[in-house]
């Protein structure tokens, strides 16, 4: 029996720390395809870049399992802006991709309602919903991710 075929002395473990993480980032270019005062239409393709990694820690024995996923998806979508008032933008986004090029199907849709501080900065908040199945030989992320969201947009025009 060789150092690699021990059986693991999990009688002696008393604790085991479980840590995941998930990372995205979302980058798109869009068309402006209806540019009124009052509605914006938007068509966009782009990719979202996903990183996920778990890692589990057992003491007090000196064992560790890492593991990490790494993909990209390619996208399209679009975003219609509605502007009921001078200072109020109400937007609604979403996207789909993956197609098996990283993920079975990743999609995206989110309300936002917006509140103009200054001619270049909104303020906005609304609500998420993001869906991703990934699936790689064992392995399997079928996840969504949903709820409240708040941020500032910088209109650079």
């Amino acid at each position: 029996m060789g150092a690699d075929d021990r059986p693991l002395p999990l009688e002696e473990v008393t604790s085991a720390k479980f840590k995941g993480e998930e990372f995205l980032v979302t980058a798109k270019i869009g068309y402006r395809l209806i540019d009124d005062e009052k509605i914006k239409i938007t068509a966009s393709t782009g990719f979202r870049y996903w990183h996920l990694g778990t890692s589990v820690f057992f003491n007090p024995v000196a064992l560790s399992f890492l593991n990490s996923q790494k993909r990209a998806d390619p996208l399209v979508g679009g975003r219609v802006e509605l502007i009921p008032a001078p200072k109020v933008l109400v937007t609604i986004l979403g996207d789909v991709g993956g197609w098996d090029a990283g993920s079975r199907l990743d999609y995206h849709i989110a309300g936002l309602l917006g509140y103009k501080v200054k001619r270049r900065w909104t303020l906005q908040a609304g609500y998420r919903y993001l869906s991703v199945d990934y699936r790689n030989g064992g392995f399997r992320f079928n996840v969504v991710t949903s709820g409240v969201i708040a941020g500032a947009t910088v209109n650079l025009k």
